[in-house]
């Protein structure tokens, strides 16, 4: 069942503009149908003024006919380019459209596997590819059989059985000649595809680091490592082209072999009268007619096949399962009020790894503050994965105010969660439109006021244009903490029921962190809020505390509780006091 809706993937497009493409192949079919009266016209010429049997009336009436024929010809070109080169266009959008629909389906877990330079070589070579095979393709195929049989039947018909078989032994060859070369253009064509990915992935990685590689020096072995990328590029795409230029070369000299056909045999059955001058310049005619369905034959098997290999690649992203998914039945709920309860949840990333999160088990009330702290590894993050569900429990279960999370839809779920991300992710766009990604339709005095209790509003009235300053690729034109804050004005302005703050307050100083979590005491009253932190400052007003090791909970309590269990946590806590001491006296 599932190679079947592979194989007709790009069939359910064809089928979709089915009738566009059949009126591109009617006009196509007159235009190919009209080829053919033009040699036999030049042919009664020929005939007429070698005979003497053709007045200047009769020259110009030809003419006259010659020329409305490739004034019909012209219009007709236009038109099948319209219909057919058109809809491939449109089934290059809607492949773009369905194929960047897909991703978003996707979990985490696919991202993480897969380079972004592949993900792109998707939209960009693979791409083009199936709209050339769906566009040019067409007509090349069209010509090479109908017009080359109607060109053959008009030769055996109007000029010369015997002739026309004798063209046909170049045809043959050309047929065979395809086949074998099919395979060998499929095989070039994914490595094409999988070498510019690569180069992709290093020119995207090179760039989104500058700063690093600038701050560490390694200009010149980014820059290997490029020239590395490149050249494997290069040398694929000199493998392909080699390829070409052997198939082309071929191509003419059974083109040729033609010719010499049609020269040789033609000028024979003229000299002994068996086709008059007239019809050999006919059959001459149809042979340069034949050209065109001859190169369109290798022309099509070389687009059809990297069309072919092209959809293959974008096949194997159609058909990654959807890990994360709304149940068939789902709990009627369209608000949640906060509380989260962790069952016994385990988890790994990848069934080789090791656990990531090992028995936790913890609930969250509606309207308490809940911290989570620990070491580098720990597994913070993980958990909040689980809460966002970019992630399925490998064991326990999750609920949200007494419902499975897999039972809530997607939706409902993260349109009631606010999260500011440990990396800060910000658009290539103005301030004003990243803060508002959360609340589209948010003011711009929602806007400041979010950005006030974020502590970076003062900051955004310094810049030249304020609200309107344009974010560098990633943020890139922001300091660390005017990320953070950014993107926790965008949480903020959403205000949903759930905060999550992962480990979001690390770039600011204690006195901006003070301010900012006064703040959303103030705000969040009896909203829940979830904060991961490395600081103890930044967790000590939580209702509530998880200290986590290895993918486990070794401590919990609030903050007093834990400071008189003198554990890790109590540790973390005199350390951090004596760095700060050690500070002030500096």
């Amino acid at each position: 069942m599932k190679r079947n809706r592979k194989e007709n993937m790009l069939f359910k497009y064809i089928w979709k503009y089915r009738w566009l493409y059949l009126i591109g192949i009617g006009i196509l079919l007159v235009v190919d149908y009209l080829n053919l009266f033009i040699p036999q016209y030049i042919g009664e010429v020929t005939d007429g003024l070698s005979m003497h049997t053709m007045d200047q009336t009769g020259v110009l009436h030809t003419v006259y006919k010659i020329l409305l024929t490739a004034l019909i010809l012209a219009l007709g070109r236009l038109g099948f380019r319209y219909f057919i080169i058109g809809t491939s266009r449109k089934i290059e959008r809607s492949l773009q459209n369905e194929l960047f629909a897909k991703l978003e389906t996707l979990s985490q877990r696919y991202f993480n596997e897969n380079k972004t330079g592949d993900l792109m070589a998707y939209f960009t070579n693979d791409l083009e590819a199936i709209r050339e095979a769906t566009g040019w393709s067409v007509v090349s195929a069209f010509d090479a059989i109908v017009l080359t049989m109607m060109c053959l039947y008009r030769m055996m018909v109007y000029v010369n059985l015997q002739l026309a078989l004798f063209t046909l032994v170049p045809m043959i060859f050309v047929g065979f000649y395809g086949y074998f070369i099919f395979k060998a253009f499929d095989q070039h064509f994914e490595m094409k595809q999988e070498a510019f990915a690569k180069l992709s992935d290093e020119v995207q990685e090179s760039v989104s680091a500058v700063r690093v590689i600038k701050a560490f020096t390694q200009e010149e072995k980014q820059q290997k490592h490029f020239e590395e990328a490149n050249e494997a590029n290069r040398q694929v795409n000199l493998k392909l082209a080699r390829l070409r230029s052997f198939a082309w070369p071929v191509m003419e000299v059974l083109i040729g072999a033609a010719y010499v056909i049609a020269i040789l045999f033609g000028g024979y059955y003229c000299l002994i009268g068996d086709i008059t001058l007239g019809k050999f310049v006919t059959f001459a005619s149809y042979v340069g007619t034949l050209i065109w369905p001859m190169l369109a034959f290798g022309d099509c098997i070389n687009t059809f096949t990297l069309g072919y290999a092209g959809m293959k690649r974008i096949n194997k992203v159609f058909d990654e399962p959807v890990e994360i998914h709304d149940d068939e039945t789902p709990d009627d709920v369209t608000e949640l009020l906060g509380g989260i309860t962790f069952d016994h949840v385990d988890f790994k990333y990848n069934a080789d790894y090791v656990d990531a999160l090992e028995d936790v088990s913890f609930t969250i009330k509606p309207g308490e503050t809940f911290a989570i702290m620990g070491k580098t590894g720990a597994g913070k993050s993980t958990i909040v994965n689980l809460m966002t569900r970019l992630f399925d429990t490998t064991g326990g279960s999750i609920t949200y105010d007494g419902h499975d999370i897999k039972k809530i839809p997607l939706k409902v779920l993260r349109e009631n969660i606010a999260y500011v991300p440990q990396d800060n992710f910000l658009f290539s766009e103005k301030l004003e439109q990243n803060i508002r990604f959360g609340k589209q339709n948010a003011t711009l005095e929602e806007i400041i006021e979010a950005c006030k209790i974020a502590d970076i509003h003062e900051n955004i009235k310094d810049f030249p244009e304020k609200y309107d300053t344009m974010v560098g690729e990633r943020g890139v034109t922001l300091s660390g903490g005017q990320k953070q804050r950014t993107s926790i004005a965008r949480a903020i302005l959403k205000d949903s029921p759930i905060l999550i703050m992962d480990d979001s307050l690390s770039a600011v100083d204690t006195d901006t962190e003070d301010n900012i979590l006064h703040n959303l005491r103030e705000i969040r009253e009896n909203k829940t809020t979830v904060i991961i932190a490395h600081r103890v400052s930044t967790v000590k007003n939580a209702n509530h505390i998880i200290f986590l090791e290895d993918g486990k909970i070794v401590e919990s309590g609030t903050y007093d509780e834990l400071i008189a269990l003198n554990g890790q946590f109590a540790q973390l806590v005199r350390k951090q006091q004596l760095e700060k001491q050690l500070a002030d006296e500096r």
